[in-house]
């Protein structure tokens, strides 16, 4: 399973390290797009805090199923210089597409059996993606349908409800705090604010809080697979029925029992307080086979039939 360094140049002239991992043998080969969550994130979907080490995994399970797969750090994260803040929503869907075309330009992949797979955030992107350009499948880890400001305070009940009997006491007022902060979040006009005292990547943000997936779903043509687990704080799970109705040509969904949003199993209560603890354990294997068994049904295109419209193309 060879690992070729791959450097993707974003619309603004912006330089993206990357890995490609590719399957053993000669190509071409279909291949897959793999984006991350939100923050500081590098290729394998790490901060300097968090290890949610999903990238190689991934990578190396869908190489033996004969799948390459691209993923790359983030603006201002792992090889790539700057201040991840100052990067927006809407800088990183294009970074993606940009990835996307870089990828199914390659000789060695099969342009016309690429698709995206998206965690969190990096499912929005590839909801967005497959909206606008010709991907042959998509994969949604712990995506949402609904306007992002409505997810993002859903999250926030949620995660404030798995909290202990104290903390739930104060749930309106700790509501209402939110709201302020989103309020002034609103108000910035800068990459970069200072918000209840923290320095937040406030475009980002502001992006993100007016963006509806709704609107992605509703007119992608490729096969979808969509996958929540029900121990998911972050993301309902409910979400992934409105998901199945939007996509004009339905999707398969899985909503995984003791899944958290980090991809791992836990047994008990979720918690935020309980990532650290998760991180030390792999990405669910399960999980990592269902994705790739259900790839490897879906870009199955035969060699060889790459054509002008085959080819993908941004809109």
């Amino acid at each position: 399973m060879p690992d070729v360094d791959m450097t993707v140049t974003a619309d603004d002239g912006t330089s993206l390290a990357g890995t490609l991992t590719l399957p053993a043998g000669p190509g071409p080969h279909p291949a897959v797009l793999l984006l991350h969550g939100s923050g500081p994130l590098d290729r394998e979907g790490n901060t300097p805090k968090l290890t949610m080490n999903l990238g190689r995994p991934m990578a190396e399970t869908l190489a033996v199923r004969g799948i390459a797969t691209l993923r790359y750090d983030r603006r201002g994260a792992g090889a790539n210089p700057g201040d991840w803040r100052a990067a927006g929503f809407t800088d990183n869907r294009r970074d993606a597409a940009a990835a996307l075309l870089a990828l199914a330009g390659r000789s060695d992949i099969r342009a016309e059996a690429v698709g995206v797979v998206g965690h969190s955030e990096g499912a929005l992107h590839a909801m967005a993606l497959a909206a606008r350009t010709d991907v042959r499948a998509v994969v949604l880890l712990a995506g949402f349908a609904d306007l992002g400001e409505e997810a993002f305070r859903r999250q926030g009940r949620s995660v404030v409800g798995s909290m202990p009997a104290p903390v739930r006491l104060l749930r309106r007022p700790l509501g209402a705090l939110g709201s302020r902060a989103l309020a002034r979040v609103k108000k910035t006009r800068t990459d970069v604010a200072r918000v209840a005292g923290f320095r937040v990547n406030a475009r980002w943000m502001r992006e993100m809080l007016v963006h509806d997936t709704r609107d992605d779903l509703a007119v992608i043509n490729a096969p979808v697979l969509a996958v929540t687990g029900d121990k998911d704080l972050q993301v309902g799970p409910a979400d992934l029925g409105r998901i199945a109705r939007l996509v004009p040509g339905g999707a398969e969904t899985h909503r995984i029992a003791g899944l958290t949003h980090i991809l791992r199993h836990d047994s008990g209560r979720p918690s935020l307080n309980s990532y650290r603890r998760l991180m030390r354990e792999p990405v669910d294997p399960g999980l990592l086979d269902l994705v790739a068994g259900w790839l490897t049904r879906h870009l199955d295109a035969a060699p060889g039939e790459t054509s002008a419209e085959g080819r993908l193309s941004s809109s």
